[in-house]
């Protein structure tokens, strides 16, 4: 989006050949962007020929905008995920820009906000400048998705696709993931290794990820001879994240028998133990939380989480690699599946054969 308003200001001649643009600190106020998006949009257009950068001087609007396929710089490889500038996100990219790099290939980057609409975008926007592969993080990943048919135009043309973190299973798209169902299995294993019988699985149910965790939970209990209830998971969607702190709090003061809680991810983890501190629980004397991608987040606060770790880096590492050397030979590289492990932190309590009830109102 700040690409785009930045070069239709250079068409149009608000910024003026030779003229420099805004610096990143401007741009970050204008746009309320981080300084790493702003950077990224700076180099979508220096790549597509609008602006050149001077090393100690600026960024400046280029006499003559490279504007056409024709005139396109080669060897430029689309990335689509859903999130860009927060979370794990970075770290997978800087993995993908590096790696890129060294090849020789240029980083066009796009996200979609985990939303059609713009996922839609920005795949005609990848077509549009004509890149040479292209490496997507899938939308809503465990939904039918209106956008199916373009994938499909884009093999059509012989556009190699790799797909990271999951994948649109109606399209049987190479792949770079990790194995959810196990991860999901490690977390559930390692509460019940610690005495946890009475579980709760905080789940994303739009995306493919947390219904091969939700798998993974249901294995490792049915494996130990844990009982599982219609309230021994909560599921959430994009849109209605925000709200599922309140559901869980409420779920817990309703069954008090829970005490172990196996999360989709870090961030809710992390998130979760800072609203039941709040409240004046203490973890991991009071509930036993696993997180899972071993993300920075992970090891702030005063809780550090137990967690199941996510490669990050090394995904983008192996996400370009996978995309050049299928561009070089013609064929497809094969699938990569990471077996996940535990970091075991401070967030799992052992309970021996303590049998641990609360009062709903505590």
């Amino acid at each position: 989006m700040i690409a785009d308003d930045l070069r239709d200001k250079i068409i149009s001649n608000q910024y003026i050949v030779g003229g420099v643009i805004p610096t990143e600190l401007q741009l970050q106020e204008t746009y309320h962007a981080s300084r790493y998006t702003v950077r990224q949009a700076i180099s979508v257009l220096v790549t597509e020929g609008y602006l050149r950068k001077e090393k100690g001087s600026g960024t400046y609007v280029n006499e003559f905008p490279l504007t056409t396929n024709e005139n396109k710089p080669k060897k430029t490889i689309g990335v689509i995920t859903t999130y860009i500038s927060d979370y794990i996100f970075p770290t997978i990219i800087r993995g993908i820009e590096k790696e890129l790099k060294a090849d020789g290939y240029s980083l066009l980057l796009s996200s979609t906000n985990n939303d059609y609409t713009q996922e839609k975008e920005c795949l005609e926007r990848m077509i549009d400048f004509g890149v040479d592969g292209l490496i997507v993080e899938p939308t809503k990943s465990n939904q039918y998705n209106p956008n199916l048919a373009t994938y499909v135009t884009l093999r059509e043309h012989h556009i190699p696709i790799v797909m990271i973190n999951a994948t649109y299973e109606e399209l049987n798209t190479p792949t770079i993931h990790v194995d959810d169902v196990e991860t999901g299995y490690l977390g559930t294993k390692e509460l019940i290794e610690h005495h946890h019988k009475n579980l709760l699985l905080i789940t994303k149910i739009n995306d493919l990820q947390g219904k091969y965790r939700m798998k993974g939970f249901i294995k490792a209990c049915e494996d130990h001879n844990i009982t599982i209830s219609s309230n021994s998971i909560l599921t959430y969607t994009t849109e209605t994240e925000i709200d599922i702190y309140d559901q869980v709090v409420t779920h817990l003061q309703k069954f008090t028998e829970i005490t172990g809680i196996l999360c989709y991810n870090d961030k809710i983890a992390k998130t979760l133990i800072g609203n039941l501190s709040n409240l004046g629980y203490k973890i991991p004397d009071d509930y036993s939380i696993v997180g899972n991608d071993d993300s920075v987040l992970s090891e702030m606060g005063e809780v550090s989480l137990t967690t199941t770790v996510h490669p990050k880096e090394d995904m983008g590492v192996d996400a370009a690699n996978w995309i050049v050397n299928t561009i070089k030979k013609g064929t497809f590289e094969k699938d990569i599946i990471y077996p996940p492990k535990l970091i075991r932190r401070g967030s799992v309590r052992d309970l021996g054969e303590t049998n641990v009830t609360r009062d709903k109102n505590s």
